[in-house]
């Protein structure tokens, strides 16, 4: 059976998120201590305590989740292998581990420095936007464009488009989706992710991301930006800059996984945001996820049948 695995990006954090990993298994305790020694703050205590303010913190978040779906990935590779890896914005870096293109240690260092390049470049927001077809999003953005910067930021499944700018352009762009029949929902986020008012962010990102070392994926990867497989490593750094500014294509990656025979797909990390997209996408998909030790067990059992 062609198995993907998928991983979460920013909003699938929780406190608590990895404590039962950390304490029952030596290899997710390792990657846990790999982490802190790598940042030189106690980013575990961050995962495990909390407070939700600190966790939520951008340049918080993003190594956190990494470091608990890299610290999963560890009890769930004895079981299953995957065929293809992909992740959701930030979950893009776990895949890229996943994948072998990227060094851990390298890995948590540089989301760290992402979250502080994004949280200095805030100041607008992000929307959802729900029962309405890609086209009309699309049309709409437009339209809303002259409030106010705005475009799409995630097309995540049909029906549920995510779109960032600033706050006058993403006003006019609810307006416009309940004038339009669909419904629109405010988020809670730090900033306008996936927007040219990342710019800043991208531009310091891209001189990091030059000092790292990107090796050719040893897994089918595919990346966010194109919905296509990547080949070598300086593609996946170029894509990684790319990604600040541009549309993620999670749709599209499933539809794309789905197209190649992947049959059983495994969210591996906290959260179960992207199971339940993969299930928007693609009905009658195999789907699991793994976030503690009871969905752990449950998937172990069910490939034993």
């Amino acid at each position: 059976m062609k198995t993907a695995f998928l991983f979460p990006g920013q909003g699938s954090q929780n406190i608590g998120m990895g404590t039962e990993f950390f304490g029952k298994f030596a290899r997710a305790k390792s990657i846990y201590d790999a982490a802190d020694a790598a940042l030189g703050i106690k980013i575990s205590d961050i995962c495990f305590f909390g407070p939700d303010d600190v966790l939520k913190s951008t340049d918080n978040a993003q190594p956190a989740i990494l470091t608990t779906s890299i610290a999963i990935l560890q009890e769930v590779l004895p079981f299953v292998k995957p065929d293809v890896v992909a992740g959701h914005s930030l979950g893009e870096y776990s895949a890229l581990v996943a994948a072998g293109v990227l060094d851990f240690s390298e890995a948590v260092r540089i989301v760290r420095k992402r979250g502080e390049f994004m949280k200095a470049a805030s100041g607008g927001t992000m929307a959802a936007i729900l029962m309405l077809p890609r086209e009309k999003v699309d049309q709409l953005c437009k339209e809303a464009s002259r409030a106010g910067l705005v475009a799409t930021a995630n097309y995540n499944s049909p029906g549920q488009i995510v779109v960032s700018g600033t706050k006058e352009g993403v006003e006019e762009m609810c307006k416009l989706t309940k004038g339009a029949g669909g419904k629109a929902i405010p988020l809670a986020v730090s900033g306008p992710f996936h927007s040219t008012l990342m710019t800043s962010a991208q531009e310091k990102l891209a001189v990091e991301l030059k000092n790292i070392k990107f090796q050719t994926p040893a897994t089918q990867f595919i990346a966010n930006v194109t919905a296509d497989y990547v080949k070598d490593g300086n593609t996946a750094r170029e894509l990684l800059v790319k990604q600040v500014v541009s549309s993620v294509l999670w749709e599209d990656t499933i539809n794309r996984m789905v197209k190649d025979g992947v049959e059983l797909f495994v969210e591996v990390g906290p959260g179960k945001v992207l199971s339940g997209l993969v299930r928007k996408i693609k009905k009658d998909a195999r789907v699991f996820n793994i976030e503690n030790t009871e969905t752990l067990e449950k998937f172990k059992s069910e490939l034993a049948k």
